[in-house]
């Protein structure tokens, strides 16, 4: 098959491709885990274990210490960032990313059905300052910020008081959360303190409009191609068409068909060098954890999952189940199981019945991960259901 070429139709089996060559999901990366972290602007983190999981399925070898010591030795952390919610990202990212997302954090402390009544009238600026000083002062835990806050602020409800520290600093959440094997209530620091060093000053809009410039593109290099509504869905910002005009000739431009009930095909934006691999290149089974950015970088996810299987793995707390993926595209969920003194289960769940040879490939594939994610059992067990 040809190489698309700009203003070329990609079709959804393109894009899928696309997509995985550049989460390195067809081919595992064979250098550090750390350069998966860079290149995909971090990894969903809501779950401790959540990065270890992406990782393993996207660099060959992964072994958890290596993240693990970079989480203690600050190379590393879990921090909020893109759509409001925990990432585990580069220290350099940890230091710029909290700074570009700042309007989404803002708008949620005016809306937030939760915590935005308990803030009116409140000096917001004042709550920041003296939570700041806080928590540099030492690591605090969520409950014991609120309720030092409380102190100078009776009037509101601890929840919300750290809440909206949470919203207005860089907190980063400190080791041993976060560490695998390890356990630790979410304690938290802001990012200046961790690392030892300011972040990132976004007063001067020059240097906004080029840092709002490097994330699309980066985006585009994880995610592309993509729409406009894309990579604002993925980093939760609005106001991103303006970024893209700016960039202009830095960008090439593809069409797709309409996202579900759309009439109109879609602009795509990619950078020019983005890998566009053949759509009938073998994609390899991978286990995916719960959230997974490859399934929330777009608006439109068909390129991975259909919506039939989107709408069933919806739940009422917008938590999505671990999935796998079978010819590249979700094909059903996984959980592992541990009883004391007995084999560790990784039980696959399909979403439709597969073929002997499908079914041989999901088992290779799980018998490795179950090792991974138990690798202190006595033994280790695969169970895919018919």
């Amino acid at each position: 098959m040809a190489a698309p070429v700009p203003g070329d139709l990609l079709s959804s089996a393109q894009l899928n491709r696309a997509l995985l060559a550049r989460q390195h999901l067809l081919d595992r990366h064979s250098g550090p885990a750390l350069e998966v972290v860079e290149d995909l602007v971090g990894q969903q983190a809501q779950n401790a274990w959540s990065p270890y999981v992406g990782l393993w399925s996207r660099v060959s070898g992964f072994r958890p210490a290596e993240l693990g010591d970079a989480i203690w030795d600050r190379t590393v952390a879990r921090i909020a960032v893109m759509r409001g919610t925990i990432h585990l990202v580069t220290r350099d990212d940890a230091l710029l990313l909290p700074a570009l997302m700042a309007p989404l954090y803002a708008r949620d402390l005016e809306v937030n059905v939760q915590h935005a009544a308990g803030l009116r009238g409140v000096d917001v600026g004042e709550v920041t300052a003296v939570a700041r000083t806080l928590v540099e002062l030492e690591p605090r835990v969520t409950t014991d910020l609120g309720r030092l806050l409380a102190e100078r602020w009776p009037q509101v409800a601890p929840s919300t008081l750290a809440y909206a520290a949470r919203g207005t600093l860089p907190l980063v959440q400190v080791p041993p959360r976060g560490v695998w094997g390890r356990s630790g209530a979410t304690t938290w620091t802001t990012a200046d303190a961790w690392f030892g060093t300011a972040s990132a000053d976004l007063s001067e809009p020059d240097v906004l409009e080029r840092e709002h410039e490097r994330l699309v593109l980066r985006y585009l290099r994880a995610f592309g191609p993509a729409s406009v509504a894309d990579v604002q869905n993925w980093s939760g910002l609005r106001g991103l068409r303006a970024v893209v005009d700016r960039l202009g000739d830095q960008l090439v431009r593809y069409r797709a068909d309409p996202p579900p009930g759309g009439v109109r095909p879609r602009e795509l934006l990619d950078v020019p060098d983005g890998p566009l691999p053949d759509p009938g290149t073998p994609a390899p089974v991978r286990f995916l954890p719960d959230l997974d950015n490859v399934l929330l970088g777009h608006a439109d996810r068909t390129r991975i999952i259909s919506e039939e299987h989107r709408r069933s793995l919806a739940t009422s707390n917008g938590v999505v189940p671990p999935t796998f993926l079978l010819d590249g595209r979700v094909a059903g969920t996984w959980a592992v199981s541990r009883e004391r003194d007995a084999p560790a289960t990784l039980t696959v769940r399909p979403f439709a019945p597969v073929t002997a040879a499908d079914r041989r490939l999901v088992e290779d594939e799980a018998e490795a991960f179950v090792r991974f994610m138990a690798d202190d059992a006595v033994a280790h067990r695969v169970v895919v259901e018919d």
